[in-house]
């Protein structure tokens, strides 16, 4: 499988967990996020964006890289480019990199709206900033591997129905949840969790491991 992962400008935290994440996959840099490839030691394959948001030294230290240049005024974002490159070089598997954070909070939003687009499409999409993970639900069931302890949420982007949630400190079984509930939020792995999902469009979010006491 191609796998692919794409530099978003959002924090990180460069944890041995996250260079495992991305070690043997191809990297695109969307503009700022290629600071992030000096934290992690690596060189991208490509660069796309507008380069309204890189440090002007990063061009200089990463010169090597080709480029892809967009207008400023464009209707998709640099990330968005990026992942689009990713599947034109013929990407099945996206890791997105930096996604979280950052100093707009609709930055977060706008990944993970991209991250269930891509999803429905057959992309096997994820989201880790060596902190926490997401990942889009697929309808049906689904086994997640966390630690004892882990912290998690399901955030909805619609009402969810047939929702079962086992190996959870908080158990689910065959419910419907509203929208406008905050029933999925904060629950705590005991293991592995089995999330099943009936019909709706939801994205798991859990912490890299058990919180610290």
């Amino acid at each position: 499988m191609s796998c692919f992962t794409i530099f978003l400008a959002g924090a990180i935290r460069p944890t041995p967990a996250l260079r495992q994440a991305i070690a043997g996959t191809r990297i695109i840099a969307a503009d700022g996020g290629m600071a992030h490839a000096e934290a992690l030691g690596v060189v991208p394959e490509l660069w796309v964006g507008d380069f309204d948001s890189a440090a002007p030294s990063l061009a200089a230290r990463f010169s090597v890289v080709p480029r892809e240049t967009f207008a400023r005024d464009k209707d998709r974002t640099d990330g968005e480019l990026a992942i689009d490159a990713a599947i034109a070089r013929g990407a099945e598997e996206i890791l997105l990199v930096g996604a979280f954070g950052g100093p707009r909070t609709d930055h977060a939003f706008m990944h993970l709206i991209l991250a269930l687009r891509y999803a429905s499409r057959g992309i096997a999409v994820a989201l880790f900033d060596g902190n926490e993970h997401a990942v889009p639900l697929k309808l049906g069931p689904q086994r997640i591997d966390m630690l004892p302890g882990t912290d998690f949420s399901l955030l909805k982007f619609s009402d969810l129905s047939g929702l079962s949630i086992s190996g959870a400190k908080w158990p689910l079984d065959d419910v419907a949840v509203p929208f406008s509930s905050i029933l999925t939020q904060s629950n705590q792995a005991l293991g592995p969790v089995e999330i099943t999902l009936g019909a709706g469009t939801a994205v798991l979010l859990f912490q890299a491991g058990p919180a610290a006491p």
